[in-house]
């Protein structure tokens, strides 16, 4: 049915509003509408159907008229519709159409006397609701693309992402923390070990070590007492020199510490002094090189043919052995024979002969001696007097006689 609009005439009567004259000013604002449920699709062409789809609404916004929501109601002059509603022009939620298939843009008033849009969003063009319900992009009025990210996911799927890449982490740091935990554990056990093979190996050096010093030791003792002659006859020769007692030669050598008003003590032979001793003379001459030293006859033992002299001159005095030689030891004899001083033999000893028919204990040697040698000392390996050079046998070879040196210091006390 289709109702004309008039000057005078009213506007249509909507659903439930019961018509309004025109001209009457609208109390305000009308409560929302309930709105009927969708009804069955129906093909086009149906009882009760119009023959043709209505189009789409067009996606727009008109600016707000004056006694729409939202905006203040004033006077205008009334407008007449265009056209009057068919039979269903109506969409859920708009206003009457002026022809089938189209409408008022959502929000729009027809008209004095005509409630505003408002309700649920319209149907679609076969008068069913929409297949999904997407967000749709501000200023578009279409849905998100696919696979695109709206504002309202993204912040949830970054916390969510936060979260996981933080478990990640929690998890990889508890994982390289307990991989260094064992790892310091393992070096801490390698390190003992270490320690303790270190301190086994420092005993067994320290053990070895004094094995080492025992050997040594032996060793120097056993270097010591073998027979060096070179070495004896470097450390006696000092102390030894040629005595020159008026037509006799022979030698002396200082023995003990020094004298006691100054001076050294030295042993020769008897029978090298004995004509100056007869005669009273006390004076003789010890040389050495061009050195010549003045020496006084002290005493004299004639039985053992020893004799004691003294001299001014500080000499290093020989020590006299404090055992008995044995057959075998190695012996070096020094003396001045025939004059010739600074001479060194090496020999043996043969024996130690005890005293017999009044004569005094000796020792017999195999080392070579002549006229010139006697009151020279015979000397041990340890570089210590052991004897007094003072005959050889005659017709014979090898056979060397010498005083005891404890014989000797027995008797003068000076050693």
């Amino acid at each position: 049915m289709t109702a004309g609009y008039g000057s005078a005439g009213t506007g249509p009567a909507g659903p439930g509003d019961g018509g309004v004259p025109r001209g009457t000013a609208r109390p305000g604002p009308l409560p929302p509408r309930i709105e009927p449920t969708a009804p069955a699709y129906l093909p086009p062409g149906a009882p009760g159907q119009p023959s043709t789809a209505p189009s789409p609404r067009p996606a727009w916004s008109p600016p707000a008229q004056p006694g729409q929501w939202g905006a203040p109601a004033t006077p205008s002059a009334p407008q007449a519709p265009t056209a009057a509603p068919t039979a269903g022009g109506w969409g859920h939620g708009g206003a009457p159409s002026a022809t089938p298939g189209t409408s008022t843009p959502p929000g729009a008033a027809p008209g004095p006397g005509w409630p505003a849009a408002s309700g649920p969003t319209p149907l679609g063009a076969t008068g069913q609701p929409p297949a999904h319900n997407h967000p749709q992009a501000p200023g578009t009025g279409q849905p998100y693309p696919s696979g695109t990210a709206h504002p309202g996911t993204a912040p949830a799927a970054k916390g969510r992402w936060l979260t996981v890449t933080a478990l990640v982490l929690a998890g990889l740091l508890t994982v390289v923390t307990g991989v260094q935990a064992f790892q310091i554990n393992r070096l801490s056990d390698r390190l003992g070990d270490t320690d303790s093979r270190l301190e086994a190996a420092q005993a067994a050096d320290g053990t070895r070590l004094e094995g080492l010093e025992s050997r040594a030791g032996a060793l120097e003792k056993q270097a010591g007492a073998a027979f060096n002659p070179e070495a004896v006859a470097s450390a006696v020769l000092p102390s030894v020199f040629r005595v020159r007692a008026g037509n006799s030669t022979g030698t002396a050598f200082a023995i003990g510490k020094p004298a006691a008003g100054g001076g050294t003590n030295l042993f020769t032979n008897y029978h090298v002094v004995d004509a100056l001793w007869q005669t009273g003379e006390r004076e003789v001459f010890l040389e050495r090189t061009d050195q010549r030293f003045p020496a006084t006859i002290v005493r004299v033992d004639e039985a053992n043919d020893v004799a004691h002299l003294r001299t001014n001159g500080k000499f290093t005095g020989l020590i006299a052995a404090p055992a008995a030689v044995k057959s075998g030891q190695q012996i070096v004899v020094v003396g001045a024979p025939l004059g010739l001083e600074d001479s060194v033999t090496t020999g043996v000893v043969s024996a130690f002969r005890q005293a017999g028919g009044g004569e005094g204990p000796v020792i017999q040697f195999d080392a070579p001696i002549n006229p010139g040698n006697s009151g020279g000392p015979v000397v041990n390996g340890s570089k210590q007097v052991v004897g007094i050079a003072t005959a050889k046998a005659r017709n014979a070879e090898g056979i060397g006689l010498a005083v005891p040196i404890k014989v000797a210091c027995d008797g003068f006390k000076i050693c």
